[in-house]
């Protein structure tokens, strides 16, 4: 047998050989990611609340960790920070939703006026987008009567949202109250003395979650900030519904920015004219350059740091596996694997001496505790 083995062994190379167990390897790990996606989308009702929970709980780690320094006990501070996320998503909420219906019908009809010029001066072509603003209401009434006629579907769909959210925010108080006692219970998951390494690598991905959501929420206010000084600037309405929008939409890289900025022009238009909203076309620009070559690597210089090709993939395939809500997560949980990556690579390179306390910084360390 040994004699066959060797014999096998002479046969392929050593480079090969190592290739095709490294092909092995990858194979494995895209069958239990597949299978995990699977299963993922398969129980998104009770998947989806539960990685909200987690953004929420990395969003508002600091802010709860604060008021447990201050001596507010931990059930109270848990509801307090959870309390102040329902305040500022559910503003954030309201005051983008009535900037967009206060100005939905300027919007529209500048674009009629738009396209009207564009035909004086090209045409054909102009004629079209013409035709094309003037059918947007015939056009909106046509979906309007097909979303009535699925009036109880849709309904369906608002009370499964608000469920889903309501159990997030749930979760949200149990993962900031609880997090020492979750760490705990993964101490004990794993065999042996394999629960310290466990749980310094999920402190390792919490950690790039939280640093993620917190690096986030810093720019989005920053640009927010920025472009609403400028609407304001130039009295374009709806500046703080805008900045609002710019705000929320910051938490979907990219994308995000591109359609909070178009909007931002869209408003501006309709109501200032073809000058203004140039102006407001470079403002979100010189916000957007800033963002990219200054509080990006400036602020999250610490967090996992990805390629913006990497992002634009995570988010597609978020948005085909989940939608807007896949979007939402893709960035994060993204940066959490590459979290668990550089963790379980700089134990493998310190090896077994390195023990449990290779990056693990304490009780308390990345978890919001």
């Amino acid at each position: 047998m040994e004699s066959d083995a060797e014999a096998g062994r002479a046969l392929l190379p050593e480079v090969a050989r190592r290739v095709a167990a490294w092909c092995v390897v990858v194979l494995l790990l895209a069958a239990v990611g597949a299978v995990g996606v699977w299963l993922c989308v398969r129980l998104k009702a009770a998947v989806t609340p539960v990685l909200l929970a987690l953004l929420g709980a990395g969003l508002l780690g600091p802010l709860y960790r604060r008021l447990v320094a201050m001596r507010v006990q931990r059930s109270l501070a848990a509801g307090l920070t959870c309390a102040a996320l329902v305040a500022v998503v559910g503003g954030a909420g309201y005051i983008v939703v009535s900037a967009l219906i206060d100005t939905g019908d300027e919007i529209v009809a500048s674009l009629k006026d738009a396209a009207r010029s564009l035909s004086d001066h090209f045409g054909a072509a102009g004629t079209s987008l013409d035709d094309m603003a003037s059918n947007a209401r015939n056009w909106l009434g046509k979906f309007g009567g097909t979303a009535a006629s699925g009036l109880l579907e849709g309904i369906s769909v608002v009370g499964q949202a608000a469920a889903a959210a309501v159990l997030a925010l749930l979760l949200t108080f149990f993962f900031l109250r609880d997090s020492d006692r979750a760490a705990a219970a993964l101490r004990s998951l794993a065999p042996g003395a394999g629960g310290p390494h466990l749980e310094a690598v999920a402190r390792r991905a919490f950690r790039a979650i939280e640093g993620f959501m917190r690096g986030t929420t810093v720019i989005a206010l920053i640009d927010a900030v920025c472009i609403t000084v400028g609407l304001l600037v130039l009295r374009v309405p709806g500046a703080v519904g805008l900045g609002a929008l710019v705000f929320v939409g910051a938490y979907i890289p990219y994308l995000g920015a591109f359609i909070s900025g178009a909007v931002a022009v869209l408003v501006a238009l309709a109501d200032r004219g073809f000058v203004i909203a140039l102006w407001a076309l470079g403002v979100v620009l010189v916000v957007q350059v800033l963002e990219g070559h200054v509080l990006q690597p400036v602020i999250q210089s610490r967090t996992v740091q990805m390629h913006p090709a990497v992002v634009m993939v995570a988010i597609t395939a978020g948005a085909s596996v989940a939608g807007i809500v896949g979007m939402l997560l893709a960035v994060p949980l993204t940066a959490a694997a590459f979290g668990v990556v550089a963790e379980v690579r700089e134990r493998y390179a310190a090896g077994s001496t390195g023990g449990a306390g290779g990056s693990s910084d304490g009780p308390g360390a990345g978890a919001p505790s």
